[in-house]
């Protein structure tokens, strides 16, 4: 056999077959998404919740990832990708894959789950399988509910066709003047506003019955001649428009970013191109067209799907009280390093000052670790200042009551709300002036960088000295995700690293041009870099005779650069294993190339967040988390940090993680040489190893006093 060794000097590592499409990669993680849904092993209702993720993805992939794609189409743009892809091409491919992915989903509803929610006493019908009783009260329910809502929009020379706004659902209604003979068309907006699926009160269906009703374009649509009284109608037909929403913000020109940011956020629900026209296959050639010529979108953006529209809002259904058909609830535990705290026997700032903390959500609580922390240096006489930087939180959210109770308290409070986090936006920019009214010295970043960074210093007076304590993670100050994602995260006493997230802070909040850390590795200055480094030390070793070891944990995989170092250790010997939920473009697995690494994907009950980076070192070994993946937004263009862990407990705890993860055989996918992913499954033994479940159980059995075995 060749030896990797003799082919490597020959090989082009920037050769465009060595890379996937970054695009065509996401859909592969949105068809692992479906996969879920399909599997007979996720529990009935968990399944409906997938169904609606995979919708909810795509929505967004669509306003920001396609149109971006359209855009650079119109311009002429013809720069090809590193897999050497050009946008045309890329957007073919997405069109050629996405049409029997979005049939497999609409079928499997509504042919397969739909049905299934009868067996459990759920029943979601068309308004035609009602009795007389029960249309007469969703007809009651339309005129007293809904039809004070409804807006009509006739489209005719004295009407000009309505703008319509980003994912909103419509009825186009063809209507004819019996007197004339005249043949109009019309467009009623589904509101937003109202439920989805109404349901019918209990005296009206049988006994044992859950939940029956319909979704509200029915009650609708079996309605419309009280919102055209007089007129024949001859047909109704729905659609549902999606438009670009990645508006730049030009930070430079701006006076007042918030006011800019506002302004972008009104523009994106009527002003955005449409991108994508999803309808029903029924609707006739002339409305098609009047859509397509109106709308300015071209017919292969259009998306014919039978049945319900919009599957995001299946959401609902996991509202229903059927707990034997959902995942076992899950109640997160306090960490073992603050079990003191809770009891009372000391400050959670001495717990800190004993011993770094590490805390793995949902597993361990949130509300018990960050948000605890948070709110006692808000009450801490002692505390002077706390500086956070806020990415994305909650509508009422406990961690910024905190920083207002702090500011009220007189203590120093800074917060960098990145009000250009994509979607919410909104939400960030009404923290902001709540921050803002109660004393909080409110920031929004760099210029031209997202801070993406989850970061919160905490200085504190004690005696004669001043002492600072860090928190640094992997996940949002959102303690609603914090429940879905799983993250990681680090309090600290530590002096260097205190001092290093005081430099980042002032390079957040001035001017200042810190470009050396001592522990952290920051982006856009010094992370790339010193991934490279960390990356090279590994082929040092092995071309020295020692071995080399590579597990880097991250969302998504897209970096040319990264995947060139990582091509270049595999090259040298190093043995590399990639765990990453979503994107990525490195092609493992060819001889001379990428055979010595591997590459999985854990897709399940919670969402993969975490990032963690470990480096075998010749045995000295180095393990980081943080804020970033190996994306050249994360690298070049935000603001982000990575950690090391230096306490010997918790670099052992993240090394069980790992290889709890690799070991994997129920939720974990294979990527291939061929760019296909191949589902993991259990062996001759049968033993099921379920990441999400076995984290779990740790967390448990520790909880309860039980000793933990070590699996690395």
């Amino acid at each position: 056999m060749t030896q990797a060794a003799d082919i490597a000097p020959t090989v082009d590592l920037s050769d465009p077959q060595y890379y996937f499409n970054r695009e065509l990669s996401w859909l592969e993680f949105n068809d692992r998404v479906l996969h879920e849904a399909i599997d007979p092993r996720t529990p009935f209702l968990e399944r409906l919740k997938f169904v609606a993720i995979f919708s909810a993805n795509l929505d967004e992939f669509f306003m920001v990832r396609v149109s971006g794609l359209m855009e650079q189409i119109s311009a002429g743009v013809k720069t090809k990708t590193p897999d050497g892809l050009s946008p045309a091409e890329i957007m073919a491919a997405i069109r050629a894959h996405l049409r029997p992915q979005l049939r497999q989903q609409h079928d499997f509803f509504q042919l397969e789950l739909r049905p299934q929610l009868q067996d459990h006493n759920v029943y979601l019908l068309n308004y035609d399988e009602f009795n007389t009783q029960q249309q007469a009260y969703l007809d009651q329910y339309f005129e007293s509910q809904i039809f004070p809502v409804l807006t009509p929009l006739s489209v005719d020379p004295a009407h000009p066709f309505p703008r319509l706004s980003n994912l909103s659902l419509n009825l186009a209604v063809s209507v004819r003047n019996p007197e004339t003979g005249i043949q109009k068309f019309a467009r009623v907006k589904v509101p937003n506003n109202l439920p989805r699926f109404i349901g019918l009160p209990p005296e009206l269906v049988e006994d044992g019955t859950i939940w029956a009703g319909t979704p509200l374009e029915e009650i609708i649509a079996n309605n419309l001649n009280f919102l055209f009284p007089g007129m024949e109608v001859l047909g109704h037909y729905l659609f549902r428009i999606t438009r670009d929403a990645d508006f730049p913000v030009r930070e430079d020109e701006a006076d007042d970013l918030l006011v800019a940011m506002e302004e972008e956020i009104s523009k994106r629900r009527l002003e955005g191109f449409v991108c994508r026209l999803e309808i029903e296959p029924s609707m006739p050639v002339e409305l098609r067209e009047g859509l397509m010529q109106e709308l300015r979108v071209a017919e292969e953006d259009f998306y014919e799907l039978e049945g319900v529209l919009d599957l995001k809002d299946l959401f609902f259904f996991m509202s229903m009280p059927l707990p034997a058909l959902k995942e076992k609830p899950w109640s997160a535990l306090t960490p073992p390093r603050l079990k003191s705290v809770e009891r009372g026997e000391e400050s959670i700032f001495s717990a800190i000052r004993r011993q770094d903390i590490m805390m793995h959500h949902p597993y361990e609580s949130f509300a018990d670790s960050v948000q605890l922390f948070v709110e006692k240096a808000a009450q801490d006489p002692h505390v002077l200042t706390i500086k956070m930087t806020l990415y994305r939180t909650s509508g009422d959210s406990p961690i910024v009551q905190s920083l207002i109770a702090a500011a009220e308290n007189g203590k120093q409070v800074v917060a960098l709300v990145e009000i250009k986090a994509r979607f919410d936006e909104k939400n960030n920019i009404i923290w902001a002036r709540k921050l803002e009214d109660a004393g909080v010295h409110v920031v929004y970043g760099v210029v031209g960088l997202k801070t993406h960074t989850k970061t919160t210093l905490v200085v504190r007076k004690e005696g004669d000295r001043i002492r600072r304590y860090v928190h640094i993670g992997t996940g949002n100050y959102n303690p609603k995700t914090s429940k879905l994602y799983t993250d990681l995260g680090i309090l600290s006493a530590r002096e260097d690293l205190g001092a290093d997230l005081t430099d980042l802070f002032n390079f957040l909040t001035g001017y200042s041009r810190q470009s050396n850390y001592r522990r952290m590795l920051v982006a856009p200055l010094t992370l790339r870099q010193g991934m490279l480094k960390l990356i090279e030390r590994e082929i040092d070793h092995v071309q020295a005779g020692r071995p080399g070891r590579i597990i880097a944990k991250m969302n998504s995989l897209v970096d040319a650069e990264m995947i060139r170092a990582l091509y270049r250790a595999s090259q040298a010997g190093v043995e590399i294993d990639l765990i990453i939920r979503g994107i990525c473009c490195l092609r493992p697995g060819v001889p001379g190339v990428s055979d010595r690494i591997r590459v999985l994907s854990i897709i399940g009950r919670f969402l993969e967040h975490a990032r963690i980076f470990w480096f075998t070192n010749d045995g000295d070994e180095e393990i980081y988390i943080g804020s970033a993946d190996w994306m050249p937004r994360n690298l070049d263009r935000r603001v982000e940090a990575v950690t090391p862990v230096l306490d010997p407990e918790a670099v052992q705890e993240l090394k069980d993680i790992l290889d709890i993860m690799l070991t994997d055989n129920r939720q974990s996918w294979e990527l291939g040489e061929d760019g296909v992913f191949v589902q993991r499954t259990p062996g001759a033994d049968g033993d099921v190893r379920n990441t999400h479940e076995l984290l779990m159980e740790r967390t448990l059995k520790r909880d309860q006093g039980g000793t933990i075995d070590s699996i690395a």
